[in-house]
């Protein structure tokens, strides 16, 4: 996290009495702060509204879930430049949404393209497969991730794309910060277990396994 993001150790219940008993201005108020509570409650308020424009324009559940936490993660850290005056919050969350929803089509695009590039190196001189090394490497961590249980794929990909901590990711989430915690721990031996040659007593390499790349 950088200095500029808020960085806790841990996360406070909403408080039905304080931001979820509030009226709209004290949210917004409170949420412009950067109290962790109210922004709980506009995610529980507002999500289903995002998610719903983000999957009528990207036609793709999956993606309409990542991009609607993109959303409230870019909310909660661009949030001292939303203005009641320039509109109401919901608005201001739609905004968001639109341009998340313009990235997520341009990332559609470049992933084809990465695909692309790692197919042609299968048809590449020897000496000149060296330089495509990145690319392919890319291509198969988005693999590798792909494939991951949905809860380990979102928890890895806030903390790795978008640098939240696990207390963050269980804000963002709804989830308990254990379950959180648990949800890493799988994902990161799984993407381990699935870079490194797993042995076997004869020839060292089981058959099927995927083996890591090296230089």
């Amino acid at each position: 996290m950088s200095a500029s993001q808020p960085a806790t150790d841990s996360v406070p219940v909403p408080s039905p009495g304080r931001a979820a008993g509030g009226d709209d201005e004290e949210l917004v108020t409170g949420f412009v702060a950067g109290d962790e509570a109210c922004l709980a409650v506009v995610h529980q308020r507002w999500s289903a509204l995002v998610h719903c424009v983000a999957r009528r324009s990207l036609g793709d559940a999956r993606e309409a879930e990542d991009v609607t936490q993109q959303v409230f993660i870019a909310a909660w850290r661009g949030r001292s430049g939303y203005s009641p005056g320039r509109g109401t919050l919901a608005g201001w969350l739609i905004g968001i949404t639109r341009r998340k929803v313009a990235d997520a089509l341009s990332a559609r695009s470049r992933r084809a393209a990465l695909v692309d590039a790692a197919g042609a190196a299968l048809a590449v001189r020897p000496q000149e497969s060296s330089s495509l090394d990145g690319v392919l490497d890319r291509v198969l961590v988005a693999h590798e991730l792909a494939r991951l249980p949905p809860p380990q794929r979102k928890v890895l990909r806030l903390a790795f794309y978008d640098d939240l901590t696990q207390p963050q990711i269980a804000v963002v989430t709804g989830w308990p910060l254990g379950t959180v915690k648990s949800h890493a721990r799988r994902g990161l031996l799984r993407l381990r277990q699935a870079f490194e040659p797993a042995q076997s007593p004869g020839d060292g390499t089981r058959p099927g396994a995927c083996a890591a790349r090296r230089p």
